[in-house]
């Protein structure tokens, strides 16, 4: 962010396989990893594109303006990031006491046997993010990091011990790492 004749403004490069739109309030992202639109309207905020720059620049200098400047600029970035090179979540599956059985059936995230439970637990995946199972790992990747983040949290929150003691049983399937932020 630097400060421009009293105004604040946020320049966002554009790397050269990413193609960035600006329609009124709608921010168009496309890349080799799919393609976003969201709208960002503020009437204190302007969005133009010069060149390979997106620049967001603050018609008030306000603190309270300053700080949608930088949520607009974080969007934007990640919009960028994730359709050139995507967001990614690692997820551990632990059970000492049953084991856990995992499966991806369609847009849901079935998890059978957990704690010893008849009734399978579900969670949603959300738009086009991808979930795939490699033994005890469970892996969360897609161009949306809202829809990423949103879907390892549904998995997790999937497998919350309710009625046990958390000290004694650990057992679900929790977030060890995020990458591509």
């Amino acid at each position: 962010m630097s400060e421009v004749k009293g105004l604040h403004t946020d320049e966002i490069e554009i790397p050269d396989k990413v193609q960035v739109t600006i329609d009124g309030e709608t921010v168009s992202v496309k890349g080799p990893l799919g393609e976003h639109k969201r709208i960002l309207s503020s009437p204190y905020l302007d969005i133009t594109k010069e060149g390979s720059s997106v620049f967001i620049v603050n018609n008030t200098g306000r603190a309270r303006h300053r700080a949608l400047l930088g949520t607009y600029g974080a969007h934007i970035r990640n919009m960028i990031h994730g359709v050139s090179e995507g967001f990614e979540c690692t997820m551990k599956i632990v059970y000492a006491h049953f084991p856990i059985k995992v499966a991806v059936k369609g847009d849901v995230f079935v998890v059978e046997n957990f704690l010893g439970g008849k009734a399978p637990r579900k969670a949603n995946i959300l738009g086009k993010t991808k979930v795939t199972v490699k033994g005890d790992q469970v892996l969360v990747s897609g161009s949306n990091i809202e829809e990423v983040g949103q879907t390892a949290a549904n998995i997790e929150r999937a497998t919350k011990i309710k009625g046990f003691d958390p000290r004694i049983f650990q057992d679900g399937i929790y977030i060890t790492e995020k990458a591509g932020r």
